[in-house]
C-alpha cells in the first residue's frame, strides 16, 4: 500500500481545526492507519491552535503528512521563525499552554525545524506497521493477504465427499477465512459491512435464492 506524502495549505482560523481533523480521519482511513487518527487528530489540533494562539488569526499555513519508516509524521509550517511552541506543565485546568504538553505525552517524538522562510513544528506517531508501505492490522490481515494469493493462482479442485467431522471443521475454517478478509477490508480503508452485503447478493443471484436481485 503506497503511503505517499501528502499538504494541504489552509489559513489558520479556528473554523479550520474541524476542517483539518476531518480530512486527518479521512486520509489516515485509505491508508489503513485507524488506529492512531484519534491520537493524530488532536495532535493536528493542537500544533495548529498554537500557530494561531502565538503567530496570529489568518496567518498563511501548511499541514503535510508522512511516513518516516513506520513511523507518520506531522508537520505544520507557518512563516514566523520567532514564536517557537514551548513545553509548559500539562495542567488539565489550565485554558492556555497545554497544546504542546499534549503533543510531547501522546507523540512519540516531536520537535521545531527552522528554516529561513518558515519554521516547522513536527511530531511522529508509532504505527503497527512493520515496513513503511506495509499493512496494519495484525495476523488476521497476514493470513488473508495469503490466501488472496492462493485464491488467484488456484486451480478447480478435485470433487471429493467429505466426511460429516471434516465438514464441521471445514466450515470454521472457511468462517475464519471469511472474518479475515472483512479485517483486510478494513485494514485498507474499505466499507466490511458492505462488501459483506455484496457478496451476499452475489451468492444469492448466482445459487437462485429467494430475494436475489432482479
Amino acid at each position: 500500500m503506497p503511503r505517499k506524502p501528502w499538504d494541504l495549505a489552509f489559513t489558520a482560523e479556528p473554523e479550520e481545526v474541524a476542517a483539518l481533523r476531518r480530512i486527518m480521519r479521512l486520509h489516515l482511513g485509505v491508508w489503513g492507519l485507524h488506529d492512531i487518527t484519534d491520537e493524530a487528530q488532536l495532535c493536528v489540533s493542537e500544533i495548529v491552535s498554537n500557530v494561531i494562539t502565538h503567530v496570529g488569526l489568518g496567518t498563511p499555513t501548511t499541514l503535510a503528512v508522512s511516513m518516516n519508516g513506520t513511523h507518520l509524521r506531522i508537520e505544520v509550517h507557518d512563516p514566523d521563525s520567532r514564536a517557537l511552541p514551548t513545553l509548559l506543565g500539562l495542567d488539565l485546568d489550565a485554558e492556555d499552554g497545554r497544546g504542546m504538553a499534549l503533543v510531547d505525552a501522546i507523540a512519540d517524538r516531536w520537535g521545531v525545524q527552522l528554516l529561513a522562510d518558515r519554521k516547522v513544528t513536527w511530531c511522529e506517531l508509532s504505527t503497527s506497521l512493520t515496513t513503511p508501505n506495509g499493512h496494519s492490522g495484525g495476523p488476521r490481515v497476514t493470513r488473508a493477504e495469503g490466501m488472496l494469493d492462493l485464491y488467484r493462482a488456484a486451480k478447480p479442485p478435485r470433487t471429493a465427499v467429505p466426511s460429516s467431522l471434516s465438514m464441521v471443521t471445514a466450515e470454521e475454517v472457511v468462517i475464519d477465512a471469511i472474518a479475515d478478509l472483512l479485517h483486510w477490508l478494513r485494514a485498507h480503508g474499505r466499507d466490511a459491512d458492505e462488501a459483506l452485503d455484496r457478496a451476499q447478493r452475489h451468492f444469492e443471484a448466482e445459487v437462485g435464492l429467494p430475494g436475489e436481485l432482479k
